[in-house]
């Protein structure tokens, strides 16, 4: 296919040629024609040309053909009745001519010259190669970054393509997420931009290939190759769900493999942000790879779907087969739901009880990131640099490399606005030359973040935490921590606590309590799921008190919206979810959607006096 469209592209360019000469032509003697006096010698030149333009038929694009002979006839015509016309507007009539030819020859120009003219235009950093392959929306070509040397490929979106898909939500949502992502197992994406036809996405240049390819070539791998794939793929995962987003479609033709053998996620199209408080519902990704409850059409959380996609992915390393397989899709669907595999007796004993822990068709039951991450045979040859958990986005982008920084600057780009882009992550010229040189040093360093560089930077947090005072970003680390393990082990916490309230009662009895309760308060309330409720509730101002730190706090019933004035400013909605734990019990949580904090903590307090919880 790819052949076929390049040769046809290549013909295509070869009749554009002739198009415009002929019309040219056409042009120029319309102009001799014009200074001649003698009729029979411009009808002689006129037939020429006519003849010319039989000849070249089927090299001329069919628009500009009829209309350059449509013209030359009409020439030839008015010739004929010379006896009709005097010189003068014989002449006015070739000038008419020659301004619609040059019509003409500008509309050749934008049909045919209007790709190639653009992405020169709009490419000018970048010279453009040989094409890689053929994508949903386009090609996606090799190119070379002109300022530093350096490879790149280069994504081309078509924006018709993507409106006729109906898929402008899928491509803005994985340029948005890629944009944000700075992790060593994850593609990079290092410059968007956007002409009126298509979109360029300039991206970290993968030679390597795919890892569906590389397992079909290799067969079963080794358990120390595969854990090494496997650890580099759950980093990336970890990265990403610790940023919410929650990947959706990993599988072997979603992982590219550098120079170097490296793991790349790509492909975020299917991604999805997660919400606390908020499940998914879209069955999406392929197939085999695809959890029970995504087939099932149930609601998820996002990070389960994708432990399992793991899962399977580790399997088909290992074994080089799929746990499930089928050319039926009804049976394979059935297969998945059921969690019917074979574990093949070649596997060690730890990696046939990580497989598993981790294809349990119960997602509450199912292993988690951290718990993989301490898992015996995924701690085994563990790289320091995976060891210690990625630095956050944002603080990846305060630290600044002096010596690519004085690198970037001899090339001739300003220092101060260089590193005033990097601070903001502006991209330009400056950005995308910093971050290709710093790729490539780190690449041939054989370490993209490496842990000297990622131990300096969580010293770095420490002291941010001390004197930044940046309460979310304390928060951000502190959760960093926890979930990895690795300061868990060495500081052991007892879980005493939980979000949220907690019961053992069957959760219809749930439920109804819940309700009971919020009727007392006059909450009202619309069902939005089987265990999910949105609310709206507004206080009553008959009566209040202040405690001793002054802030009032409102008792009594409420009142009619309709006859309180500026009554939209306090009213608080909110929504509340009952969610099954790992053991087996129920816990509702409640989430503030709008109004004041204070009051809605308010009615939290309240709520626990009616359900009467100690």
């Amino acid at each position: 296919m790819e052949a076929r469209r390049a040769i046809s592209y290549k013909r295509q360019s070869y009749r554009t040629n002739p198009t415009m000469l002929a019309l040219i032509a056409l042009c120029s003697l319309g102009q001799i024609a014009g200074t001649l006096v003698d009729a029979a010698a411009a009808r002689h030149l006129v037939d020429l040309v006519i003849i010319g333009s039989w000849l070249s038929f089927y090299l001329v694009p069919t628009f500009e053909r009829r209309s350059g002979l449509l013209f030359m006839l009409a020439t030839r015509k008015m010739l004929d009745q010379w006896s009709l016309f005097d010189w003068q507007s014989f002449g006015l009539f070739v000038m008419v001519v020659d301004t619609i030819a040059s019509f003409v020859i500008s509309i050749s120009m934008a049909r045919h010259g209007r790709e190639g003219n653009s992405a020169d235009l709009y490419l000018s950093n970048y010279k453009l190669g040989k094409a890689l392959g053929i994508g949903t929306f386009g090609k996606v070509k090799i190119a070379e970054h002109l300022l530093t040397g350096h490879k790149v490929a280069i994504k081309v979106l078509n924006r018709r393509k993507i409106r006729s898909m109906d898929m402008e939500e899928k491509v803005r949502r994985e340029i948005k997420i890629l944009r944000l992502f700075m992790h060593p197992h994850i593609i990079r994406l290092y410059e968007v931009i956007e002409t009126p036809s298509d979109i360029y996405l300039i991206m970290e240049y993968v030679k390597s290939g795919e890892l569906f390819d590389y397992i079909v070539e290799k067969g079963r791998l080794q358990e120390n190759e595969a854990r090494r794939f496997f650890q580099q793929i759950i980093s990336g995962v970890e990265y990403c769900h610790q940023n919410m987003v929650v990947h959706r479609d990993l599988k072997p033709e979603n992982l590219l493999l550098d120079s170097k053998l490296n793991i790349k996620i790509v492909d975020f199209g299917l991604s999805n942000v997660m919400l606390d408080g908020h499940f998914l519902k879209t069955s999406c990704g392929s197939p085999n790879y695809a959890a029970p409850e995504v087939i099932s059409g149930k609601l998820y959380a996002g990070s389960e779907v994708d432990v399992w996609s793991c899962g399977v992915i580790l399997y088909a390393l290992l074994c080089a087969t799929l746990p499930f397989d089928d050319e039926n899709i009804p049976n394979l669907f059935k297969k998945i739901k059921t969690g019917i595999y074979t574990l093949p007796s070649h596997l060690s004993a730890e990696a046939r009880d990580l497989i598993p822990r981790m294809l349990v068709v119960d997602p509450m039951k199912r292993i988690t990131i951290p718990e993989i991450r301490q898992h015996p045979w995924f701690l085994a040859h563990l790289p320091r640099y995976l060891a210690v958990a990625p630095p956050d986005t944002t603080q990846q982008v305060k630290k600044i490399d002096e010596e690519i920084l004085n690198d970037v600057v001899k090339l001739g780009i300003d220092g101060n606005k260089l590193i005033n882009s990097l601070r903001n992550r502006i991209q330009d010229e400056g950005t995308v030359s910093y971050y290709l040189l710093l790729d490539n040093r780190l690449r041939a360093n054989n370490g993209y973040l490496g842990a000297d560089f990622q131990e300096t930077m969580e010293g770095d947090f420490s002291l941010m935490r001390l004197y930044d005072g940046a309460p979310a970003i304390s928060h951000r680390l502190s959760g960093l921590e926890d979930n990895h393990g690795t300061l868990r082990q060495q500081f052991p916490v007892g879980k005493s606590w939980a979000l949220g309230l907690q019961s053992k009662a069957h959760p219809r009895e749930v439920m109804l309590e819940v309700l009971k309760a919020l009727q007392e308060l006059n909450v009202a309330w619309k069902k939005i799921g089987h265990y999910n409720m949105k609310c709206k509730w507004l206080p009553s101002f008959s009566a209040y008190s202040e405690n001793d730190l002054g802030i009032p706090f409102y008792s009594g019933t409420s009142v009619d919206e309709n006859m309180m004035p500026g009554r939209h400013s306090y009213v608080v909605k909110f929504e509340f979810q009952l969610y099954k734990t790992r053991d087996d019990k129920f816990l509702l949580d409640l989430q503030m959607l709008e109004g004041a904090h204070l009051l809605f903590l308010e009615l939290c307090a309240a709520l626990l006096k009616q359900l009467r919880v100690q």
